[in-house]
């Protein structure tokens, strides 16, 4: 091909993108957009944003854009053009206008390992019907009932498990802890049992291909991990088999103890609805709760007096039990772990768990004079809100006792 030629070839491409740009930049005039940098074609600044940092940190990237631009500024992240907030108030206005002015909206990776019913992806009606199912199981009665007491037996399980003097990790155990309980709280599977731990195995190399980079290439985490997704979602259809068979052979009442027979009893979902729904809530429950515990152990071992603190309130609660007793803990006694919740919550805010969200505006939105166009990508950034010392008092400094009810946990 000659030079004329190719240039002839080039040049109707060439024109489009050109055309392309102008277009976008005439759109953009058009709006009071917060500053900040679009990066490169493409890819924008998605590499930067997502670099490694420490969870009691925002990152490099966020440190330098929020000191040359403000707490809100544009990017473009995940291949669309992007608002990114770091500002309390606006985080919390995107999150209560939550359908209204903006909606969930993840990248497509994450449906196509999660599944398109996944409540992660769902807006608008769907879903809401899916959480209404989800909190409808885990109702407060339920809570008192049924899970306060497996929560108990499966911690006890696995305290059982160590030997004096014996050295484990913290985040290994975390996890076993949190899937022996959610497994048993979605399935009735119980832990130690060969299917149990089969589909724990599935479950850590899904989990493996949900974080990582979503390239569907053989051998690849991602590749993996859609495997899994497939050898997971057959295990949750045979249990469903199984018990609707049970319903047909004489068993006059469908058990609604666990998630999967609440589904089954209570809802009208399809069979790739509940799989999905189910798969999400072990991901879900299993990510966040095992990483928070683990963290609330790596604060608090540099904190005695909190770990003194946390003792005596135990000592106390188990001391009137055996007077009254009791054994099992109860729900009174969960509401008397006063300083326990403060704890938690120094371990969230400090630990930040989910760091950002994802969303887009649904309309042209106006905030403190910059304009979010409709169908621009939102991420409130929540770790940025947790560790901002203009709200909070030495915000990288595990301090539980600014939850405790005389003081405040925010700076007026």
């Amino acid at each position: 091909m000659s030079h004329s030629e190719l240039v002839v070839f080039l040049l109707p491409s060439i024109l489009s993108l050109l055309l392309l740009f102008i277009l976008v930049q005439r759109k953009q005039a058009r709006f009071n957009l917060p500053p900040g940098n679009m990066g490169w074609p493409f890819l924008g600044e998605t590499i930067g944003y997502l670099k490694p940092y420490s969870a009691t940190s925002v990152g490099e990237f966020m440190e330098q854009h929020i000191s040359r631009y403000g707490k809100i500024y544009k990017s473009n992240l995940f291949g669309e053009p992007t608002i990114v907030s770091a500002d309390a108030g606006l985080n919390r206005f995107i999150l209560q206008n939550e359908g209204r002015l903006f909606e969930c909206s993840y990248p497509k990776s994450i449906g196509g390992i999660l599944g398109k019913w996944s409540m992660l992806v769902l807006v608008g009606d769907m879903h809401r019907d899916m959480r209404i199912i989800s909190l409808n199981f885990l109702s407060h009665a339920r809570l008192r009932t049924h899970l306060l007491k497996e929560v108990e037996k499966q911690t006890l399980l696995v305290l059982s498990s160590w030997k004096e003097n014996c050295t484990f990790s913290a985040q290994d155990e975390a996890k076993k802890f949190t899937f022996n309980l959610m497994a048993k709280h979605i399935m009735s599977l119980d832990p130690g049992k060969p299917e149990t731990e089969q589909l724990k195995k599935e479950y850590v190399t899904f989990m493996k291909g949900v974080v990582s980079a979503p390239l569907n290439l053989p051998g690849t985490p991602y590749r993996k991990a859609l495997k899994s997704r497939s050898i997971i979602l057959k295990f949750i259809e045979q249990k469903m088999e199984e018990r609707i068979a049970k319903t047909k052979g004489g068993v006059e009442n469908l058990e609604d103890d666990d998630l999967l027979g609440w589904v089954l009893k209570h809802s009208n979902l399809s069979t790739e609805q509940i799989l999905d729904l189910i798969l999400s809530l072990l991901f879900a429950g299993h990510e966040t709760s095992s990483v928070s515990i683990a963290l609330a152990i790596y604060f608090l071992q540099a904190c005695p007096g909190a770990i003194q603190q946390l003792k005596e309130e135990h000592i106390q609660i188990s001391r009137a039990k055996k007077r009254s007793g009791e054994t099992e803990l109860n729900w009174d006694d969960y509401k008397k772990m006063e300083f326990t919740q403060c704890v938690i919550s120094e371990t969230l805010r400090l630990g930040n768990v989910v760091r950002f969200l994802h969303r887009k505006a649904l309309k042209d939105v106006r905030y403190k004079g910059y304009d979010i166009p409709c169908g621009w990508k939102v991420l409130p950034v929540i770790s940025a809100v947790h560790l901002d010392s203009t709200l909070f008092d030495q915000p990288q400094h595990f301090n539980p006792w600014r939850w405790q009810v005389s003081s405040t946990a925010l700076k007026p």
